[in-house]
C-alpha cells in the first residue's frame, strides 16, 4: 500500500471524526437540538441566509459554539505539546506536565482565586482576566525556572530538566495545599472545580487568546518535524546531521509552556490528553513527526469534544468536571498499553 495514500486516508478519517465530534457537540446537551437544525443555525451564524429556529441560533451562537471551539483548541494544543515533549525526552510516555508548566499554571490560578478572596475582592474590570492571566503567567514562570536549572555551560540537560520539573511540581503542589487550607468554603469549592477542569463558562473572550496560541504552536512545530525525527536518533546524531539541538530544545520547551499554559488558563487541569493521544496516534502512524503532529492535533481535538459531550450528558442537567472524564477514559487505556508492553 502506498504510504502517501495511507497518510491521506488517516488524516481524512481523523478530520471526519473531528467534524462529527464538533457537530454532536453543537447539537447535543441538556437541551438537545435536531441535528439538521444545528447545521442550519451554524450556517446562519456564519452568514448563510438560511431559515433556522431562533432558539437553536441562540443556544449555538452564545453557548455551544464557543464551548466546542474551546474544547477543540484545548485538545489540539495539548496533543501537539505532548508530541513535542515525547520527542524532546525521546520517550513515548512523556507528558507535557513533566517540565512543570501544568503545576505552575495551577499554582498561579490558586493564588488568583485565594488571593482575590483574601484581599476582599477585585475591580470588575480586572476580575474576569485575573484567573486566566495568573495561570498562564505561573506556567511560563515555572517552565522558565526548570529550563534555567537544566542549563549549564551552554548545554541543556534533559535529565536535569526532568528532575527539576518533578521537584518544582511537588513544591507547587505543597503551595496549592497551603492555599487550599487558607481558603474559605466558597473559595475552596471554586478552587476544587477549577483543578478538575471544565469547559463550562466558555466564551469568545476566553477562546481568542487560546486560539491564537494554538495557531502559533500548530504552525511552528511542524516546521521542526525533521529535526524531531533526527532527535529520535540521539542528540549527538542530530548534531551530526546539521540540526541546532540546543535551539530545538528551547523552541520545544517554549512552545509547550505557551500551549499548555494557555490551555490550563482557559479550561483548568485536564489530564491524559497530552500523554495518551500522541502515544495512540504513534501506534497508528509510526514515529514520523511530519504525520504525527497533524494527526495528533486532529485526534486531540476530537477526543476532548467527545469527552466534554460525555461530561454534559452522563448526569444531565448536572455536569461532570471534564478532567474526571478524561481520567476515566485515559487511565484504563494507559494501563492496558503498559500491560501490553510488558507482554
Amino acid at each position: 500500500m502506498n504510504p502517501r495514500v495511507t497518510a491521506r486516508a488517516l488524516l481524512f478519517g481523523l478530520s471526519g471524526l473531528l467534524l462529527l465530534a464538533l457537530w454532536l457537540s453543537l447539537a447535543l446537551g441538556p437541551v438537545s437540538l435536531p441535528l439538521l437544525d444545528s447545521v442550519r443555525a451554524l450556517l446562519r451564524l456564519l452568514g448563510v441566509p438560511l431559515a433556522a429556529p431562533e432558539q437553536a441560533v441562540l443556544i449555538i451562537g452564545q453557548i455551544r459554539l464557543p464551548r466546542s471551539l474551546l474544547g477543540l483548541t484545548v485538545g489540539a494544543v495539548l496533543a501537539l505539546t505532548g508530541v513535542a515533549m515525547q520527542g524532546l525526552f525521546r520517550n513515548p510516555l512523556a507528558d507535557p506536565g513533566l517540565i512543570g508548566v501544568s503545576s505552575g499554571a495551577a499554582l498561579g490560578a490558586a493564588l488568583a482565586i485565594v488571593g482575590g478572596t483574601l484581599l476582599g475582592g477585585l475591580p470588575a474590570v480586572v476580575a474576569p482576566y485575573l484567573l486566566s492571566g495568573s495561570a498562564f503567567a505561573g506556567g511560563l514562570l515555572v517552565t522558565a525556572l526548570v529550563y534555567r536549572l537544566g542549563r549549564r555551560n551552554g548545554q541543556t540537560s534533559v535529565a536535569t530538566m526532568l528532575l527539576a520539573g518533578i521537584a518544582l511540581t511537588a513544591l507547587a503542589g505543597a503551595a496549592i495545599g497551603l492555599l487550599t487550607y487558607l481558603a474559605d468554603d466558597a473559595t475552596l469549592r471554586t478552587l476544587t472545580f477549577w483543578n478538575l477542569g471544565s469547559l463550562n463558562g466558555a466564551s469568545y473572550a476566553r477562546l481568542w487568546p487560546l486560539l491564537l496560541v494554538t495557531v502559533v504552536v500548530a504552525l511552528w512545530l511542524p516546521r521542526r518535524a525533521r529535526a524531531l525525527n533526527a532527535l529520535l536518533l540521539g542528540e549527538s546524531e542530530a548534531r551530526h546531521l546539521g540540526f541546532a539541538v540546543e535551539r530545538l530544545k528551547a523552541e520545544l520547551i517554549f512552545c509547550t509552556a505557551l500551549g499548555v499554559g494557555a490551555a490550563v488558563a482557559a479550561a483548568g487541569m485536564i489530564g491524559f490528553v497530552g500523554l495518551l493521544v500522541p502515544h495512540l496516534v504513534r501506534l497508528l502512524v509510526g514515529p514520523d513527526h511530519r504525520l504525527l503532529l497533524p494527526a495528533s492535533a486532529l485526534a486531540g481535538g476530537a477526543l476532548l469534544l467527545f469527552a466534554d459531550l460525555l461530561a454534559r450528558l452522563l448526569l444531565a442537567p448536572a455536569e461532570l468536571p471534564l478532567g474526571i472524564v478524561t481520567a476515566l477514559l485515559g487511565a484504563p487505556v494507559f494501563l492496558y498499553l503498559l500491560l501490553r508492553g510488558r507482554a
